[in-house]
């Protein structure tokens, strides 16, 4: 198994506790080294294996992190992290949930009131005890209160960046036994929603107890919760994960049974019995010559299951990919003729949202050029944060500074392996201005123009205000939202999106999974009143260029298609619409 993500959070846990007991440099360099872990496109045990050189080929991992990780990897704690935990019992990632709770202000609750759950904080805010410490006040206190019923829902998800992985490792260490027949995720992790409640992995196989040990023995285990003859759950980096073993004969109809949704197979199960046909977990079974359907699971002749493509060929429908199958129509427009020939990630040419070491990013301007061009870009632009409300750290490029900054990514045009366009994120305040002067704006390339604070109440003018600035090229993530931690604008997206198509301004679905923002649903209204998407990593460092999946499976839930995203366009195609 991968041990990357689990390595990833335990440094990126620790950090959140140095940054709580006021540590001014080790966070940041905790945390770039797990990000940097959690990307890295090898097996980081692979690379203890190797010694601790090889660990530290990793960008961010100096002699001292080596040394952690390889002690987790080859013992599963690190003593100096847990001995901190010990220290500071906190719950962080639930507290750290609430809109407005960081780390510092975990540890300042911590150490006047000891505060260390969910339910502690919301019983000391509603005592109106949190408004007692110094530097807080009665409006953080309101702040913590209205925040905390979403952090207390959103505990229950967790999000799509995080459960893939687990996934995936879990999905090649069954294919490589002779158990398995087949095997891939299902539910809403394999319609690559934005959060699942847990993973759900269906395989197939002759033995279906052999499989469920198979399943249980994997070295990713953290506790088995229950394992039964067809079926098992256990837990793994925090998240539980169900498996369900079938026949293979049954493979095709019991995937498409089990990916959803539930709406999807209603409506599909609806449209079978139309034609006297009975579809289930099963197979698809003529009923026709059946004088009581519903008497038995497996009644009638069984006319296809083993794959989902003879399930819906037999139903005289294409096969729906899984990121359709939310009952938004699908059905008839397979039946007619009309699904959407899909994005492919391989169709993206291109990054248009980017930072670097210039504002808050990893690596230098040379690095996530190589880095782009290493993962099979064609073209960048370098975006890195200009000052204004809600850039993190004041990390904020003046004017000054992003003239020098083009004078250096010109200077580096002539020797780059890939093309490379100037550009900037400017901050959208609330009034809809746009923080950058149009003298510097004249000389980038591409404006992304991105909300950063101020996200509370409609933002729909705010949008349209800025989608109506000459420069902007891109509206970033649109809402601002923080998945799990912050909802973000509300705003009507048909008029954002008119007024993105009549004025050739880009909608970006920002790929961190973090963010994956636009999401599905608006993506396709988007498209449907006439805008075009942009799909960017808001890579930090180079590592995060492999975000770009979740971003392309969201445009994908949003029935995009390769003409409808810019990033596909040629470097030609897209120097006409950014003039």
């Amino acid at each position: 198994m991968r041990k990357n993500a689990a390595v990833a959070r335990i440094l990126e846990d620790y950090a959140d506790i140095l940054e709580a007991q006021d540590d001014q440099y080790r966070p940041r360099s905790y945390r770039r080294a797990g990000q940097n872990i959690r990307d890295y496109p090898e097996a980081i045990e692979d690379l203890v294996a190797e010694g601790p050189e090889a660990v530290q080929e990793i960008e961010g991992v100096g002699e001292s992190i080596a040394d952690k990780v390889i002690e987790f990897v080859e013992t599963g704690a690190i003593e100096t992290i847990e001995e901190a935990k010990e220290e500071f019992p906190v719950e962080m990632r639930e507290l750290t949930r609430v809109e407005g709770v960081g780390p510092k202000t975990v540890g300042a609750l911590y150490e006047a009131l000891g505060i260390t759950t969910l339910e502690e904080l919301e019983s000391a805010a509603r005592d109106q005890k949190i408004r007692e410490i110094k530097g807080f006040g009665p409006k953080t206190e309101e702040n913590i209160l209205e925040h905390i019923e979403f952090a207390k829902e959103s505990r229950k998800r967790e999000l799509l960046g995080d459960a893939r992985p687990i996934a995936d490792d879990l999905i090649e260490f069954l294919s490589e036994s002779d158990t398995v027949d087949q095997s891939a995720p299902a539910g809403s992790l394999r319609r690559w929603r934005e959060t699942v409640g847990d993973i759900d992995i269906l395989a197939a196989g002759t033995d279906h107890e052999a499989v469920v040990d198979l399943f249980t023995g994997w070295e990713g285990v953290t506790d088995v919760i229950e394992a039964g003859t067809t079926k098992a759950s256990i837990r793994s980096d925090g998240m539980r994960v169900d498996l369900r073993v079938v026949d293979p004969e049954e493979w095709g109809s019991a995937l498409q049974y089990f990916t959803g949704s539930k709406d999807h197979n209603v409506r599909l199960r609806t449209y079978a019995i139309k034609r006297d046909l009975k579809i289930n977990e099963y197979g698809l079974f003529d009923v026709s010559e059946v004088a009581e359907p519903d008497s038995g699971q497996r009644v009638g002749e069984r006319i296809a299951g083993e794959t989902e493509e003879e399930i819906y060929e037999a139903l005289d429908l294409p096969w729906i990919p899984p990121e359709l199958r939310e009952d938004n129509g699908e059905i008839d427009a397979a039946a007619a003729g009309d699904l959407p020939t899909l994005l492919e990630v391989d169709e993206i040419r291109g990054d248009l949202h980017v930072h670097t070491d210039w504002s808050d990013g990893d690596n230098t301007i040379e690095e996530m050029i190589h880095g782009a061009a290493e993962f099979g870009h064609d073209y960048l632009c370098i975006s890195d944060h200009a000052s204004g409300p809600g850039v993190v750290g004041g990390t904020g490029l003046e004017e000054a500074d992003l003239r020098k900054q083009l004078q250096t990514i010109e200077s580096l045009r002539g020797e780059s392996p890939i093309t490379v366009f100037s550009g900037v994120e400017t901050n959208i305040s609330v009034d809809g201005e746009i923080s950058i002067e149009d003298d510097v704006l004249d000389d980038l390339d591409i404006v992304v123009a991105s909300p950063h604070s101020g996200l509370e109440g409609d933002g729909t003018d705010r949008l349209i205000a800025a989608i109506e600035h000459p420069h902007v090229d891109i509206i970033g993530h649109p809402s601002g939202r923080l998945i799990n931690r912050r909802p973000g604008l509300e705003y009507d997206i048909e008029a954002v999106a008119s007024a993105a198509a009549d004025h050739g301004v880009a909608l970006e679905v920002n790929a961190n999974p973090h963010r994956l923002d636009l999401w599905g649903e608006a993506v396709r209204t988007a498209i449907e009143a006439g805008a075009v998407i942009s799909i960017n990593t808001d890579a930090h460092g180079p590592p995060e260029f492999h975000h770009l999946q979740f971003g392309v499976h969201t445009a994908r839930r949003g029935w995009a298609e390769a003409d409808d995203v810019i990033n596909t366009w040629s470097p030609d195609d897209l120097q006409s619409f950014i003039e």
